[in-house]
């Protein structure tokens, strides 16, 4: 009997510790520093994105939302801080698409955002699938000056997909890991 009170007692010992780990785990998780805002990316055909290598025939066609599957796409598009393009200048999106879909609405994208902000300067790489008309979450795989170390994600949806120049809207969702911030 004493040895099934000791069991018992051992359980709950160890189910209170892991409880306050936990605990103490999601308390850590509401003081990470973050950051959230957005700004808006402005492509335009032969200025600032180029096709490099077009795609295999027969499936979707070159258009403002569509390139032929197999397509390398190169750019360097504006970030501003409004959806009017003439808007203040706050970044540079750079970086390359593949179409990874036969009806050319997504690709593989690998982009460096590089801002300069009021208060944070520096660059963030994100790696993901983009959707051409849907909403699409990126991560964010590393960063540099202020952004070191920060983890998190963007969010990429369509704002205006008509014309020479398509804009979309760019959602930063960043977080500081404690080791990345000074201690106050």
């Amino acid at each position: 009997m004493a040895s099934s009170h000791n069991y018992v007692l051992a359980v709950l010992v160890l189910a209170t510790i892991q409880f306050k780990a936990i605990a103490g785990s999601h308390d850590h998780l509401q003081h990470l520093k973050s950051l959230h805002f957005s700004l808006f990316q402005h492509e335009t055909i032969n200025k600032t994105g180029y096709i490099i290598v077009e795609g295999i025939k027969g499936g979707a066609g070159v258009s403002q939302t569509t390139t032929p599957f197999g397509t390398l796409f190169a750019f360097q598009d504006p970030l501003t801080v409004a959806a009017n393009r003439s808007s203040k200048l706050v970044g540079i999106s750079e970086g390359t698409t593949v179409t990874s879909s036969l009806d050319g609405l997504r690709s593989i994208s690998i982009a460096k955002l590089t801002l300069r902000l009021k208060h944070h300067k520096g660059s963030l790489s994100v790696v993901g699938v983009t959707d051409n008309v849907k909403s699409s979450n990126l991560p964010v795989v590393g960063g540099t000056e202020d952004f070191l170390f920060v983890q998190g994600y963007v969010t990429s949806s369509p704002v205006d997909l008509t014309g020479l120049t398509v804009t979309y809207k760019i959602q930063f969702h960043l977080y500081w890991p404690p080791y990345a911030t000074p201690s106050s």
